[in-house]
């Protein structure tokens, strides 16, 4: 695998690029408040006349993302737009609604929000009568483990329900702490044998929407950086449509003395090619 480059920051980059999509969990803020110099990067570039869309795998909305950036101290000067998971699998519940949905994780907590679905006017039944399945997440983030939930999930599959994952990340960083995701229930369900249905990162949908967003601001976007945190998520969804990518090692990955040398190798535990790699996003 080719080693990426380490530049000591944005602005080394910034010329070659017109857009960038970049991650929020984990590069911009970590839960409980925002990273500064990574705000003031993207602020920059976009003194510069680059344009930013966040891209997250929140499964809620737009609206419900960037309602936290204020408390966290993230500026709206740091952003164009925005677009989630939430809002590609809203999409993607719109072109369901002759279904019946099992909802699995939905507590009206911070993550599994009401706003995902409400409004499209979908029939919600438990999981013997539902003919689809929205993961949201685990109904406990905080205390519950993705293999509790294995018998619950052998009986959808067995009944043939198609999964609907709203976020495909298997853990997010919550300040020190790790939690669980909609992605590890979505890993037990296909290692069961289920179908698993990604509006998200990495896949397409989720970059189909924000390049369409980014297009309405102007013009369509010719020299495209993503930046994030993960290699399964954000390098390889940059890679798989086309893009360059800039690591960042702020996330769920922490990192040591020898930044180089483990994220050359934690690259390499998922196969994947990163352009860039930073310890942190800055300028």
């Amino acid at each position: 695998m080719k080693a990426p480059s380490f530049p000591t920051g944005l602005s080394e980059l910034a010329g070659q690029y017109d857009t960038i999509l970049c991650d929020v969990w984990g590069v911009i803020h970590n839960g409980r408040a925002a990273f500064t110099e990574a705000c003031d990067a993207l602020v920059k570039f976009r003194a510069g006349g680059g344009r930013v869309c966040l891209i997250t795998n929140a499964p809620v909305p737009e609206a419900q993302v960037i309602r936290y950036f204020e408390p966290l101290g993230v500026p709206r000067a740091s952003f164009d737009a925005c677009v989630s998971s939430g809002d590609a699998t809203r999409f993607e519940l719109a072109r369901h609604r002759d279904m019946t949905v099992w909802r699995l994780g939905g507590n009206e907590g911070w993550e599994h929000d009401r706003f995902l679905y409400e409004g499209l006017g979908l029939k919600f039944e438990d999981s013997e009568k539902a003919d689809l399945l929205l993961c949201i997440g685990l109904r406990d983030m905080e205390n519950d483990q993705p293999e509790q939930y294995r018998e619950e999930l052998r009986g959808a599959v067995q009944r043939g329900l198609p999964m609907l994952c709203a976020n495909p990340d298997k853990q997010v960083r919550v300040g020190g702490q790790l939690y669980w995701c909609a992605g590890a229930l979505a890993d037990v369900y296909e290692d069961l044998g289920g179908k698993v249905i990604y509006p998200g990162k990495p896949y397409s949908p989720i970059y189909h929407l924000a390049l369409e967003r980014v297009a309405q601001m102007g013009a369509p976007p010719k020299n495209v950086l993503c930046i994030g945190d993960s290699p399964a998520t954000d390098v390889r969804g940059a890679r798989t449509h086309g893009f360059h990518s800039l690591y960042v090692g702020t996330g769920l990955k922490q990192h040591g003395a020898n930044f180089q040398a483990e994220v050359t190798d934690l690259l390499a535990d998922y196969g994947e090619e990163a352009t860039y790699a930073m310890t942190g996003l800055r300028w």
